[in-house]
């Protein structure tokens, strides 16, 4: 199977995914305030919440893991990619989707589902988040991993379509 196979680019909504685990665009101290991270917090319940507050805060461009609560997913990976308030970087970006892919390979899980990471609150442009997010899945599920479905799940139609054709636009 081909990386473009193991690729998945969806419209819908994260928090829906039965996915072994959903990706949070996180700040730096985990906490779960808007956009992505307030619908994981409000569908998933408090318990992930209380799970960052132990982690306490992580440095920028890392990862960490929690349970996913009452989501159908089994757990939420947190990709810190800003600080709380602060926009995201091409770095961190890069850094966190990475780091996100590795903690997943890291628990021997199968299936990842990601936000646009940074392009809410953050500013990140969606083009080039595409562009990033993409190739560091692409080269993720080159390398030796238990990962083999990623998905990157779009709220809008804009994001889902611009993700689209990145990834067709990408070499195998």
């Amino acid at each position: 199977m081909g990386i473009k196979e193991k690729i998945r680019i969806l419209q819908g909504d994260l928090t829906e995914q039965a996915v072994d685990a959903i990706v949070n665009a996180a700040n730096s101290r985990l906490q779960l305030g808007g956009g992505v991270a307030g619908a994981i917090r409000r569908r998933g319940g408090m318990s992930i919440q209380d799970e960052c507050d132990t982690i306490g805060a992580i440095p920028l461009g890392e990862a960490a893991v929690t349970g996913a609560g009452q989501l159908k997913a089994r757990y939420v990976i947190h990709a810190a990619s800003m600080r709380l308030g602060q926009a995201t970087s091409e770095e961190n970006l890069r850094l966190s989707t990475r780091n996100s892919l590795l903690r997943a390979s890291e628990k021997g899980l199968r299936s990842v589902a990601f936000p646009a990471v940074g392009t809410g609150i953050a500013g990140f442009p969606m083009r080039r988040c595409a562009e990033v997010m993409l190739e560091e899945a692409a080269e993720h599920l080159r390398g030796e991993t238990s990962v083999e479905d990623v998905r990157f799940v779009l709220y809008d139609s804009a994001a889902y379509q611009t993700f689209r054709e990145v990834l067709e636009a990408m070499p195998e």
